[in-house]
């Protein structure tokens, strides 16, 4: 799977670190409906986290279709519900 995280560039990541993705996701949803900013906060800043560590940075020059698009680290709240759809970041 590739993704992308906005400002910084592509990742790939192997399919079986997608149950670990779709958790976080869940998690950065629910504190989104629930309007728990620091919640948010550190949910998002883990779930990009856990990109940039499981996944394998591809080069400048490499663009690949990304499966999945995330936020940039300081992306607001509101910014990042403008971006969701209902199944979440991560397509379930």
């Amino acid at each position: 799977m590739i993704v992308r995280i906005m400002g910084e560039g592509q990742r790939k990541l192997a399919d079986g670190h997608f149950a670990e993705l779709n958790r976080l996701d869940d998690e950065l949803l629910a504190e989104m409906e629930t309007g728990d900013a620091d919640g948010f906060r550190r949910t998002l800043g883990a779930l990009l986290d856990a990109v940039r560590h499981l996944g394998e940075p591809l080069p400048d020059d490499v663009l690949e279709p990304s499966e999945l698009i995330l936020p940039t680290p300081d992306a607001s709240l509101d910014e990042v519900r403008k971006m969701l759809s209902d199944d979440g970041l991560i397509p379930g």
